[in-house]
């Protein structure tokens, strides 16, 4: 099975404009992206998929293929769409690289490739890692539940699960050693079930989270998900930028 690596990347976005460019000890946070995926061994190719001239100079400049994409595109499961459409090349597998995690172990998306391999009733599989308290109220953060099996429940920005009262807790006897999970910027499909996903209509869900991975829940599919050990989040915010130096210097990234 061929699988591709594709990392969207826009340079327009409400929060935080220019996200992708943003310095990073050095260099701009989506070559740091496309570094991290080339080391993953189970992909057979990895690109960068943009809209933006900017961007695409960038990459191209640091060695990354590029494939320019629509300024139509609603989210980054559709430019992986189009990109691989644009490729005009066979894959089994396309895995959404999200290009604001700089610091994503080549090894986790070696895992999350897997998994999708070895689970043949899922059509996507991506990943989670313990989160603390303190960030479950932190709507950017997404939160994911799973049933005993490894397959998503639901995704949420919100507390998930939520507390009967009105902070997050630990989880209660016999069950303290659960934790809050965070969703991580993998999102792995079966190449078929991608151009179907795109087709499908927007959920009720989807819309009111804007998370895309809740339609594919609202549409009956299963989602696998792997627990991982990560510890440094994505690039949601400009203040985020700091943190993610100091951990790259902690583990001698620079």
């Amino acid at each position: 099975m061929r699988v591709v690596g594709v990392i969207p990347a826009r340079y327009k976005s409400g929060r935080f404009p220019g996200k992708p460019l943003v310095d990073i000890l050095g260099k701009p946070m989506v070559v740091r992206t496309w570094e991290q995926a080339c080391k993953a061994r189970t992909l057979d190719a990895v690109v960068v998929a943009t809209d933006d001239d900017r961007i695409a100079d960038v990459c191209r400049r640091a060695g990354a293929r590029v494939v320019m994409t629509s300024e139509t595109c609603a989210n980054g499961t559709e430019r992986c769409h189009e990109a691989v459409t644009r490729m005009g090349e066979q894959y089994d597998i396309v895995i959404n690289i999200q290009g604001d995690e700089p610091l994503m172990e080549p090894h986790i998306i070696d895992d999350v490739v897997l998994a999708l391999k070895h689970s043949p009733d899922a059509v996507y599989s991506t990943a989670a890692t313990p989160m603390p308290l303190e960030d479950v109220h932190v709507h950017s953060r997404v939160k994911v539940v799973v049933d005993r099996h490894g397959y998503a429940l639901y995704f949420s920005r919100g507390p998930l699960p939520a507390h009967k009262g009105a902070d997050p807790k630990p989880f209660p006897p016999p069950f303290q050693d659960r934790r809050y999970l965070l969703h991580l910027g993998l999102q792995c499909f079966d190449r078929v079930f991608l151009a179907a996903y795109c087709q499908m209509p927007s959920t009720p869900l989807m819309a009111m989270e804007d998370l895309e991975q809740l339609k594919v829940l609202e549409n009956g599919y299963r989602i696998k998900v792997i627990i991982v050990a990560h510890t440094a989040h994505g690039v949601d915010e400009p203040e985020d930028v700091g943190a993610i130096e100091a951990k790259m210097r902690e583990l001698g990234l620079t």
